[in-house]
């Protein structure tokens, strides 16, 4: 019993902290403690608490309020990565989550994730798989709505959704898809200023699709 337990795998997850800073698609990253890799740039990410953690989705939660500070409505399991070789204590097992939101905590540091610094286990496959999924979902979901703060602009929502897929999107082709997903609500009588242009309406996600997605037959 005591090889038994000495060979149990360490299981873990590991939380992408999606949001938009200098007109960018950035990733949350912390500076781990601990070893191995003590003072490295890394993903917010834990062990799991068996006695305390309902579920890997409750872990991820308290991952994310206990090391940086952050409540996310928004929380998608991603998948695992595993394997004898991804972290020097032994074979492990981490789940990964991933979020999107509008601001972050002090304390975390915001990387574009373009431009990422030499991350430590698997987490820059991690990232980079991450966001993939992130850009193909949007092309038919609710998704990046989550990268707008509580009350936004339609104008406001296509810069997340352009910023997010990486390209243009034409404005008149945006707006059928917001109707298809049936996804906002009108907050009356407030109206918005942005530049030269006329004020436009301001909107608030409807309550069903504050912790889910609206999803369509069909991207942009």
């Amino acid at each position: 019993m005591q090889a038994a337990f000495m060979n149990s795998p360490i299981l873990t997850v590991d939380a992408v902290l999606l949001t938009i800073a200098n007109n960018e698609l950035c990733v949350a990253l912390h500076k781990r403690e601990a070893e191995p890799f003590a003072g490295h740039w890394a993903l917010p990410g834990g062990f799991i608490h068996t006695q305390e953690d309902d579920s890997a989705k409750a872990a991820a939660a308290r991952v994310l309020r206990d090391k940086v500070d952050v409540e996310s409505p928004y929380l998608e399991e991603f998948g695992s990565f595993s394997g004898p070789v991804r972290d020097s204590r032994g074979w492990s097992l981490t789940l990964v989550y991933y979020a999107l939101v509008p601001v972050v905590s002090a304390r975390i540091t915001l990387f574009p994730v373009n431009r990422l610094p030499n991350l430590p286990f698997d987490h820059g496959q991690i990232v980079s798989a991450v966001v993939a999924r992130v850009r193909s979902k949007a092309s038919y979901s609710s998704l990046p709505v989550h990268l707008c703060p509580e009350e936004f602009t339609i104008p406001e929502l296509h810069a997340a959704y352009e910023l997010v897929l990486g390209e243009s999107i034409n404005m008149a082709n945006f707006r059928r898809k917001l109707v298809d997903l049936d996804l906002l609500e009108p907050v009356p009588g407030l109206l918005r200023n942005a530049g030269r242009s006329r004020p436009s309406q301001v909107y608030v996600v409807r309550k069903k699709y504050r912790d889910r997605l609206s999803v369509r037959d069909r991207g942009l």
